[in-house]
């Protein structure tokens, strides 16, 4: 859930900055870095505004990763460029991944709106708006999550060859963040409140090879483990070739790095997996769960797979489906495949017809739910650690270690008879459970 600022009450005639964000976790924290840019220049900032002023400057961080969402930022782009020219806004900038992507053609058809930048031009963009790039408020943002976490990207960009993805085309090549950047930045969120970092990047487990010459999560790991006051780190995308099993010592050394690993397999049959170009095979994924499993026996392990990649056959789909009743994931999201131009993908005949596609994911989403269903009973009767994300009506949503915000499972407690703050961390005992949702009591 976004959240949402109302009014600001900038001086007349002031223009304000209100961000807008499409997209996944690295655009949040990319316009969270860009107000605290802007703030940091004396200019009043907002992020998605419930009250648009007729002199703001609009910035949208666009997604370009597939069909829908590419067409959810162009439907946003067309609204506000609308306001510009009813005079209902003063200027509207467009960067982020959609813009670094198709910047000439946006240029083409929709000339009223004042700027286009890609994904590694906020300097320029800042300059356009009337504030410097100040080095010096490295690790600096404005939240626009909960107080309590926070995403923390620790790289830039991918090496990857996978033939289905376009994020190489809008984030350009693997880049590493140095580690003493990253730590700075974790004590700065720490001593602002954070309690749980959010490790995100195109690829984790890539990191440090292009700064230190081998693979050194496990090494940022255990340095941002030691910050004071991080309860919880969470690793959200970790690629399956190449996995470097020493995060999993860190793991289990130190209680602050969450039982949580987010690793997106994206399918199982192992033709489908060469024409991926995943670097892997069905057995290594199969060993790999296992070895993981086996090394943390308590881990939450999270996957996504795509149906309906170009020759994907009803043999493999049902291999997969096996594979997935077979493997039972504590939390999995299935998405249809959407053919991008210039991936080595768009070579190849988009052969599965849309309502195929759709099928299959709902047959996999609802094997899920059933797994779902049976891992989260045997949790009645025992306690876990929540942390309170939220109060929704007469009821506090909360998280455990093994579950990352809005994508997986929740916590709820009645609020009239418990009593607990947005981000504390309480000791819960879980009366019952439906399947994506548990139901407890605060016992601590």
């Amino acid at each position: 859930m976004k959240t949402k600022f109302s009014k600001s009450g900038s001086p007349k005639g002031k223009p304000r900055v209100n961000v807008v964000t499409l997209g996944c976790s690295k655009n949040i924290h990319d316009s969270e870095v860009l107000m605290g840019q802007l703030k940091g220049s004396q200019i009043d900032v907002v992020h998605e505004a419930n009250h648009i002023q007729d002199n703001d400057i609009v910035v949208i961080n666009t997604c370009g990763f597939i069909d829908n969402a590419k067409q959810e930022s162009i439907d946003t782009i067309l609204q506000f460029a609308d306001l510009k020219d009813q005079g209902k806004v003063g200027k509207v900038i467009v960067t982020g991944c959609l813009s670094e992507r198709y910047k000439p053609e946006l240029e083409a058809e929709i000339p009223n709106v004042d700027a286009y930048f890609g994904t590694n031009d906020l300097p320029d963009l800042l300059a356009t708006i009337g504030a410097d790039y100040r080095h010096e408020l490295l690790g600096e943002r404005l939240l626009t999550t909960p107080s309590h976490y926070a995403f923390f990207k620790i790289a830039e960009g991918c090496n990857r060859p996978c033939s289905f993805c376009a994020i190489p085309l809008m984030r350009g090549k693997h880049v590493s963040k140095p580690m003493e950047d990253l730590v700075k930045e974790a004590k700065h969120l720490a001593a602002n409140g954070t309690k749980e970092l959010i490790l995100i990047a195109q690829d984790l487990t890539y990191y440090g090879l292009d700064l230190y010459g081998k693979r050194n999560l496990s090494e940022l790991l255990r340095r941002l483990s030691d910050v004071e006051g991080i309860e919880w780190i969470r690793l959200q995308y970790a690629y399956p070739s190449g996995f470097p099993m020493d995060i999993l010592d860190a793991m289990n050394e130190r209680s602050n790095i969450c039982n949580y690993l987010d690793m997106p397999l994206q399918h199982i049959s192992d033709r489908m997996l060469t024409s991926m170009r995943r670097g892997t095979s069905k057995q290594k994924q199969i060993d790999l769960v296992n070895r993981i499993r086996d090394k943390v026996p308590d881990i939450a392990l999270r996957t996504t797979l795509i149906c309906g990649y170009p020759g994907e056959t009803e043999e493999d789909f049902q291999e997969m489906l096996e594979w997935v009743e077979e493997t039972r994931f504590d939390r999995l999201g299935c998405f249809t495949y959407s053919h991008e131009e210039k991936t080595h993908a768009y070579t190849l005949e988009d052969d599965v017809p849309e309502e195929v596609k759709q099928e299959r994911v709902e047959a996999v989403m609802e094997l899920q739910q059933g797994i779902s269903y049976e891992i989260n009973q045997t949790k009645v009767g025992k306690e876990f650690k929540v942390l309170i994300d939220r109060v929704d009506g007469d009821y506090f949503i909360g998280r455990t270690e093994y579950d990352s915000p809005e994508v997986d499972n929740e916590v709820v407690l009645d609020a009239k008879t418990n009593y607990a703050r947005i981000g504390d961390f309480v000791q819960v005992k879980v009366d019952r459970a439906e399947d994506f949702d548990l139901y407890g009591t605060i016992v601590k």
